[in-house]
């Protein structure tokens, strides 16, 4: 009935397993594809801007009547639907009275293949620590890091620092609880977003670095916020795994430096450790070191003042980063590994059927 279809500006029809997005303004019908030429995201399911369709997933546009894309992407449409209002009724054609034009567009850079060049074990450093850069701190879990790294640029490796302080990045936007379609490699806010500094964190860990070393503080019991902020965005990497059996993380290595005026130790590790693991890496014997002041201990000055003293917490440092350096050198001696039969893991199909498990 015509009028199910004026209660919302944009519905979703199906025609023969066809989707069909209807809209409406004003009492004006418009009927295409309900398959966006991104990814498949389901335009009936999203909203107007004007006479645009938006699709829910990655925002793409097609103007609800032609089909064509927004203003500059018009090489780019969808299939527009005949329609007519008869009876009280919206009756649509069953078959397109336009063709899908698909624009050509270059892939993003991070997904070129993953290929590593000869030459010395390479590390990324990540700093997860917050503050006001305008009146820098004296961070304990940035010192150690710093210290690890020069360390090892000094015995002639590759090194690079990455403060996620200092990038621009958007927090996740919860594509893959929509699809696990719509969560992409790279992630979807990065190929939307050209200001999104997150690429850089993408590049380091899946194109250029051998070994990560991530240093957090601890904050309420667990890692930084910062941290997490990353982490919801290096999802795509781990769903890439789940959707696509696509492993972009092989032979790398990763390493923690966890320290913090609150205990919990081993809970944040385990968390570094289970997430980092997921999306590939592998760990040296003992792959963190960690200093903390304890549950009681609320004298903060004290921890800093530890930490800045500590010669064994430098030497620390640099014994995790070597033991990560060589494990990472023995795994690049192998060469190219077989991929893992993966029975039991995420992207395997399982033989049980659902109605199976309902009987």
């Amino acid at each position: 009935m015509v009028e199910e279809f004026l209660r919302q500006p944009v519905t979703e029809a199906v025609i023969d397993r066809t989707r069909i997005a209807v809209s409406q303004v004003e009492g004006k019908f418009g009927a295409v594809s309900g398959v966006c030429n991104h990814v498949g995201g389901p335009l009936g399911q999203g909203c107007l801007d004007g006479d645009y369709l938006v699709c829910p997933w990655h925002h793409w546009k097609f103007h609800r009547i032609t089909g064509k894309g927004e203003p500059g992407f018009e090489d780019d449409a969808v299939p527009s639907y005949e329609f007519r209002v008869e009876g009280g009724h919206l009756w649509i054609g069953a078959k397109p009275a336009t063709q899908r034009r698909k624009k050509p567009h270059d892939p993003h850079p991070l997904t070129r293949p993953v290929k590593r060049a000869l030459g010395a074990v390479r590390i990324v450093g990540i700093s997860t620590t917050a503050m006001d850069a305008a009146y820098p701190r004296y961070s304990t879990s940035d010192v150690l890091l710093e210290v690890a790294l020069r360390s090892a640029k000094e015995r002639g490796h590759e090194t690079q620092l990455i403060k996620l302080n200092d990038l621009k990045f958007r927090a996740c936007e919860g594509y893959y609880s929509k699809s696990a379609q719509a969560c992409t490699w790279p992630c979807s806010i990065t190929q939307m977003d050209p200001g999104d500094q997150l690429d850089r964190v993408y590049e380091a860990l899946v194109h250029w670095a051998d070994v990560v070393l991530v240093a957090t503080p601890i904050r309420w019991g667990a890692a930084g916020s910062l941290f997490f902020k990353m982490e919801e965005r290096l999802n795509c990497i781990q769903n890439q795994i789940t959707i696509r059996d696509n492993v972009l993380i092989q032979n790398k290595v990763a390493a923690f430096i966890i320290t913090g005026g609150q205990d919990n130790i081993q809970a944040v590790a385990g968390h570094l450790l289970t997430f980092f693991s997921e999306l590939g890496f592998s760990f040296p014997q003992f792959p963190f070191i960690a200093h903390s002041r304890g549950w009681s201990a609320e004298d903060m000055e004290h921890n800093i003042d530890y930490v800045m003293k500590s010669q064994e917490l430098r030497e620390g440092a640099c014994q995790l980063l070597q033991r990560a350096i060589e494990l990472s050198e023995f795994l690049m001696s192998r060469g190219q590994t077989e991929k893992l039969e993966r029975g039991g893991r995420k992207a395997h199909h399982l033989d049980v059927s659902t109605s199976e498990l309902m009987k």
